[in-house]
């Protein structure tokens, strides 16, 4: 079975209340047992220091954007060197610079947390900020650890993306990263949860964008700059991004905020360019191919006049974050493009909101 069936399967089982697919058998999860408390020997068991100041950034005219942002310690900026470092704050400063706007900032994310705690998470997040403008999470690698099954996780986080479209907010979701790529946990569990943790960032990506939000894919967070330069680019304990990783990671969320946001940007209305290896295709297709694209951005689309096909959901597939000729020489598996025409933008008096080539955060043990 493709991993786009699997994350059609528990998306839809997420839906209707049922059970997910089972992500390994008896041997498998005795494995993961034993290797979990070797991995916790070798990185620790600690929640993580959060660094997180809610406020205002920025300093700018009139009425300020409210960003809410909820999730694990990846959201809680654990591994930054000072609250103004970690991925909410770096957001907030860039949307103040690029829309003239203070942009009012609350974080009530919490190191440790799994997709069926955001709900109690939003509730909090609303009582301080009733009306955010957008909301951003980051959520799935404890749910991964816990091994909670996925369709309980994914129904968590639809949940919460519906309960929010439906009061007026937008909302950008950075998917489960990919944990394979952490060094400290020991082979073969880096293998197992590296295709559990792919599993579920695709059928998040399904409920989320089928909810009325959009992901961002963290995918392979060892990127070339995450691998040649280890030390800067992660903390000290080995999994959390440090301070310079997590400017990486905002970059790959900034422009999909800036747009949720309604600011014209050059990437305002343009359709996908087949150079960057962008396309619209049926959503569980979409979502298989961004897992391994990191930083790429799936959001629902219509095709003619009609939202889905016999295979679901429209979706479109942007990388806003690359050139042209950062696109990848082979695409993911072999679906068309249905559209790749490349329109003429009007910059005039536009900002832009991408940035070349960023990296995404880390996939973490208590994110």
């Amino acid at each position: 079975m493709s991993r786009a069936s699997r994350a059609r399967r528990v998306a839809a089982a997420a839906a209707y209340g049922g059970g997910g697919v089972a992500a390994a058998g008896l041997a498998g999860w005795a494995l993961l047992r034993a290797e979990v408390l070797v991995a916790k020997k070798v990185i620790g068991d600690g929640p993580g220091e959060a660094q997180v100041r809610n406020g205002t950034y920025g300093a700018g005219f009139g009425e300020p954007h409210r960003i809410l942002v909820l999730g694990d310690s990846t959201a809680a900026g654990v591994g930054a060197s000072r609250p103004e470092e970690a991925i909410g704050a770096i957001v907030a400063t860039g949307v103040a610079a690029l829309s003239g706007h203070p942009v009012e900032l609350h974080n009530v994310s919490r190191s440790g947390a799994t997709s069926p705690q955001l709900l109690g998470q939003l509730e909090r997040g609303l009582r301080d900020m009733p009306e955010p403008e957008v909301a951003i999470i980051m959520i799935g690698a404890n749910d991964v650890k816990e091994r909670i099954d996925r369709a309980v996780s994914v129904r968590a986080l639809s949940e919460t993306v519906t309960r929010l479209v439906g009061q007026g907010v937008k909302v950008v979701v950075g998917t489960c990263p990919d944990l394979g790529t952490v060094r400290p946990i020991p082979q073969p569990l880096r293998a197992l949860v590296q295709r559990w943790s792919r599993d579920l960032a695709a059928a998040q990506t399904v409920a989320v964008v089928e909810a009325g939000g959009r992901t961002v894919s963290t995918g392979d967070l060892l990127g070339p700059t995450f691998r040649e330069s280890p030390h800067q680019m992660f903390s000290a304990d080995g999994l959390h991004p440090s301070s310079a990783g997590y400017a990486r990671a905002a970059a790959a969320l900034l422009p999909s905020v800036v747009d949720a946001l309604g600011l014209r940007t050059l990437d305002t209305g343009r359709t996908p360019d087949h150079r960057r290896g962008e396309r619209v295709e049926p959503l569980p297709e979409a979502a298989e191919r961004a897992v391994l694209d990191p930083g790429s951005e799936v959001s629902a689309v219509d095709v003619d006049g009609r939202s889905r096909s016999e295979r679901g959901r429209w979706a479109q597939l942007l990388r806003r974050h690359r050139t042209p000729d950062s696109a990848p020489t082979e695409p993911v598996g072999a679906h068309a493009a249905v559209s790749t025409a490349t329109p003429a933008h009007d910059a005039s008096g536009a900002v832009t909101g991408s940035s070349e080539e960023p990296a995404t955060g880390t996939g973490d043990r208590d994110t």
